[in-house]
């Protein structure tokens, strides 16, 4: 079983630093031409993917929809566990806006962020049971940089160390009761 975990394609919030979580935005023209590069990308192969799941954001599940169109696979119902981690009263603003609202350490603050290790927890909540129930397939994931981040800090140690980029492609494979990582964060199909 392989997993092909892609972060959403790009929006007018991404384009200007401002920080999503779970408000609803749109993906803007690049972020569906980035989607239709990936969407040729995979169908030029090597892996042959079954079927597509995203979160309910529309951001990530118009990328899925694109994708799902050019491979002609099914587009599963969106998964509640694959939205963005919720940041509270800083969704919305840019780091500069961040700092100059709460100072330089505006991170230590308690301002109705989801906590990590919750967004964590549903992380590999949606793993295991994805695992379990598709045991024989390889799945396409669209989700979160915030979601992935955290995921990828989970199974990969100190291995993950990058910002997860718009329309990025990890692959992941279960082997020998494990996640071992095939691809990380690869942007090769936007160059």
């Amino acid at each position: 079983m392989q997993i092909g975990l892609i972060r959403h394609g790009l929006t007018d919030w991404n384009a200007l630093g401002r920080i999503q979580g779970q408000s609803d935005i749109p993906l803007n023209e690049e972020g569906r031409r980035q989607a239709s590069l990936l969407a040729e990308r995979l169908a030029a192969g090597p892996i042959q993917w079954d079927h597509i799941i995203s979160s309910h954001l529309q951001r990530a599940h118009e990328t899925a929809s694109i994708i799902a169109e050019r491979l002609n696979i099914p587009l599963l119902e969106p998964d509640e566990r694959l939205k963005e981690r919720g940041f509270g009263q800083i969704e919305g603003l840019t780091w500069e806006e961040r700092e100059t609202k709460w100072g330089t350490d505006w991170e230590t603050l308690e301002l109705g962020q989801e906590k990590v290790d919750v967004l964590g927890t549903r992380a590999m909540e949606f793993m295991e049971a994805t695992r379990q129930q598709f045991p024989d397939n390889n799945i396409l994931v669209v989700s979160h940089g915030g979601l992935m981040s955290q995921l990828f800090t989970l199974l990969m140690k100190e291995q993950h160390s990058r910002r997860i980029g718009n329309l990025s492609l990890t692959i992941l494979e279960w082997e020998a009761e494990r996640w071992n990582t095939i691809l990380y964060n690869n942007i090769d199909h936007l160059n």
